[in-house]
């Protein structure tokens, strides 16, 4: 196990960089297996997620190889079924996705139910009765075991816009050669992301962005082609509530501003001053404020993963603040933390807190309980006064790349220990 050891209560100044997005290279990963050929990824973050998704795919004949920093050559010219039942699967939440593209390349599928991190519950329901409707025989358990000959229905609603389960339908359509239509679809940054490499593979799909998506897929598609992950949204959330609880300036970089409206609308009702320029988002020193109601929701909402980032720079904000993340019953507990250095904080049920600030936070030995949860105490540790450590840093590592040598590039005093 490792930790972090934050001297905080200092300003940080300067340029922040933002790394691949997390959420939409996992599922993109996953999409490899639909071909067989090269894939050139760039911008794909170099963190512990990817890691595991990468030994898995290992485990079915795939090769891979960094060609420098960030960019990704992934080989599934001699790709072959096996059972997916190994450990990386258990640990990997994302590993979810691998039923709709193994399912198929190979025409069945036997894994692992998908592990992650405990934020609440999680069930796969939507996926399965989403593949069902389409043909599949599938039973769950322990593990879930699949099996496919032919496409029964054409056209499937989905109980509830799950992301998991919108790109585990879209990526078992897209070897479907007619067309397969799905409603009340998730429409999140990484969903979109997905359905944007996968037309470069040659699967037509439209309705884009929308909760009604028409897919038509083909058992031959492109063998070699070179996509772009876009910018960690969340990474950049975060750095906004790193800036605002240490009333610091900074600049974030690189940035794209397609699937940040909500984050824009929540900093505006904090009162953090920012400037949008070409490709970077400034931030300013700012007095903050209490957000009446910082409600998380499905894309275009304020997302979920946001939510912990700025609980922690709440605690600094003058006034109320009212948190309510009704996706995870167990997304809160990282405010029994804030509390622990100083916070004052009310959970007010599963899914509901009151932040009352601005308080000063002092250093205090807490831990890391998920990857948002622990860069929450990152923050709190910056903001507050003498020494934090954070336990379990390596759940941090799943999500954000190299943090603690990026933060030090901008004056954050944090280190290492194994």
């Amino acid at each position: 196990m490792s930790k972090f050891i934050i001297q905080g209560g200092k300003k940080l100044e300067g340029k922040i960089k933002v790394m691949g997005d997390k959420n939409s290279t996992l599922p993109i990963l996953a999409a490899s297996l639909l071909t067989k050929g090269e894939i050139i990824l760039e911008n794909v973050p170099e963190i512990r997620d990817v890691s595991t998704m990468l030994a898995i795919l290992e485990h079915l004949g795939v090769k891979h190889k960094w060609l420098k920093s960030g960019v990704l050559l992934i080989d599934t010219k001699k790709i072959y079924y096996k059972d997916l039942l190994i450990d990386e699967v258990k640990h990997l939440r994302a590993s979810i996705v691998l039923l709709g593209s193994a399912l198929a390349r190979f025409g069945k599928i036997k894994l692992h139910q998908p592990g992650g991190d405990v934020i609440g519950a999680r069930p796969v329901e939507v996926h399965i009765n989403g593949l069902k409707d389409l043909g599949v025989d599938i039973e769950s358990n322990h593990t879930i075991e699949a099996n496919f000959k032919k496409v029964y229905s054409k056209k499937i609603v989905l109980q509830e816009p799950s992301v998991t389960g919108t790109e585990v339908l879209i990526l078992f359509a897209s070897l479907i050669p007619q067309e397969t239509t799905l409603k009340l679809v998730a429409t999140e940054p990484a969903v979109q992301n997905l359905c944007k490499f996968l037309q470069k593979l040659g699967v037509s799909i439209k309705g884009l962005g929308t909760p009604f998506l028409t897919i038509k897929g083909s058992k031959k598609l492109k063998t070699k082609i070179r996509h772009t992950i876009p910018s960690d949204t969340t990474e950049i959330a975060t750095f906004c509530a790193l800036a605002g609880a240490t009333k610091s300036n900074l600049e974030i970089y690189p940035i794209e501003i397609d699937y940040l409206d909500s984050l824009f609308l929540a900093l505006d009702e904090a009162n953090l001053k920012y400037k949008i320029l070409k490709g970077k988002l400034k931030i300013f020193s700012s007095k903050l404020k209490g957000i009446k109601k910082l409600q998380t929701g499905l894309y275009p909402k304020f997302l979920t993963d946001y939510q912990p980032p700025f609980g922690a720079m709440m605690t600094q904000a003058n006034g109320v603040t009212l948190i309510h993340d009704w996706l995870y019953e167990n997304r809160l507990g990282y405010l029994n933390e804030l509390a622990h250095m100083g916070a004052s904080v009310e959970i007010l049920d599963p899914h509901r807190a009151i932040i009352i600030g601005p308080t000063p936070l002092v250093g205090k030995e807490v831990k890391s309980m998920d990857i948002r949860a622990g860069i929450s105490m990152v923050i709190a540790g910056l903001t507050a006064k003498g020494t934090t450590i954070i336990y379990d840093a390596e759940k941090i590592d799943r999500g954000y790349e190299k943090i603690e040598e990026r933060l030090k590039q901008i004056g954050a005093r944090i280190t290492r220990e194994e």
